[in-house]
């Protein structure tokens, strides 16, 4: 028995959206890790849309409007119809301190036009609260998101980092299409605790962070391979009293990648998507080379002892280290 992962486009929720079954998540392109260059950005974004790539997701947080900006370039001379166009909104900048969080429903509509003016859209097609406003009932928040389809700005409605209590009061006050949240093999708990109550909504999955931050990649070996200046030296999994029990967690991913003749992103991608018609990855990359990579994982074939060696080499809980530095556990699964 084998499970076969197709190129067949997959459905967000019941919004009617349609994408290809690896996205593109646009973090990277503005700083996130290490410097980027806008020209070089813009052609990974068209290079991805030319590949076939129709989700393209992004946040009014990514270098604080960087992000969006740029991506109004790169889906300007035609592009932009070609894509589902995903953005976030909900936190908001604290010099030098932790990200704040506004869901008010004020907030909401003022977030939306800056996005559609960066992005130069006249539509959002899949428009995500970033992080729940715990001060802010999610029915208001929801609700002004609603007003917002309502009025021709966005087609579709999403939470990221939202717990299943949470999105079944969400999905009550607008019909939600897809949550976001981190699911890779190195973290798996909270996603796959919220993946039944998304199954029994008919809401979609998009992970993100599916490579692990790139530590299931199988390009980190050593904590010299992570620039000086790269946030993930900020996260628990990267530092050291944790960083050679992931390491050794990641080199059974290798051996099993090396095995079937793929790279460990394609191994650990094909292994995301055959987890459900429901699950879309979204992995960002920096470098053509990369993107060609992580969509080639759309064609990879994984049999049922595939899948069984894959997650008795990395179960639930496995990993070292929380998801995000302390100041930011606090601000997840909400």
């Amino acid at each position: 028995m084998s499970v076969t992962v197709t190129k067949i486009p997959r459905a967000l929720g019941a919004s009617g959206l349609r994408v290809f079954p690896i996205g593109l998540g646009c973090m990277s392109l503005s700083g996130a890790y290490g410097k980027s260059e806008d020209a070089d950005g813009i052609k990974v974004v068209r290079h991805a849309i030319d590949r076939g790539v129709t989700f393209i997701d992004s946040s009014d947080m990514y270098g604080w409007g960087h992000n969006e900006t740029l991506l109004g370039k790169a889906l300007a001379d035609g592009y932009r119809g070609k894509v589902v166009l995903a953005t976030k909104f909900g936190q908001t900048q604290q010099p030098g301190g932790a990200n704040g969080v506004n869901g008010r429903p004020e907030y909401v509509k003022q977030a939306c036009e800056a996005s559609l003016k960066r992005l130069g859209v006249d539509v959002i097609d899949l428009y995500f609260q970033h992080r729940v406003d715990p001060s802010v009932p999610i029915e208001e928040t929801v609700g002004a998101m609603g007003e917002l389809v309502k009025a021709g700005k966005v087609k579709a409605l999403g939470l990221s980092e939202a717990k299943p209590e949470t999105i079944k009061r969400a999905h009550k006050t607008h019909p939600i299409a897809a949550v976001q949240s981190e699911y890779s093999l190195l973290y798996r708990k909270e996603a796959e605790e919220t993946l039944p109550t998304l199954r029994e909504l008919g809401i979609s999955f998009v992970a993100y962070s599916p490579l692990g931050r790139g530590f299931l990649t199988g390009q980190i070996h050593a904590l010299d391979d992570i620039p000086a200046q790269d946030r993930r030296r900020q996260h628990p999994r990267f530092q050291e009293q944790n960083f050679d029990h992931n390491v050794k967690l990641v080199r059974q991913i290798e051996e099993i990648a090396q095995e079937k003749g793929v790279t460990p992103s394609q191994l650990v991608l094909a292994w995301l998507l055959a987890r459900g018609q429901d699950v879309l990855p979204i992995p960002g990359t920096k470098r053509i080379a990369r993107l060609e990579e992580n969509a080639g994982a759309a064609g990879v074939r994984l049999s049922a002892a595939d899948m069984a060696r894959i997650d008795l080499a990395m179960p639930p809980g496995a990993a070292a280290g929380s998801r995000y530095p302390d100041a930011q556990m606090h601000t997840v699964n909400l």
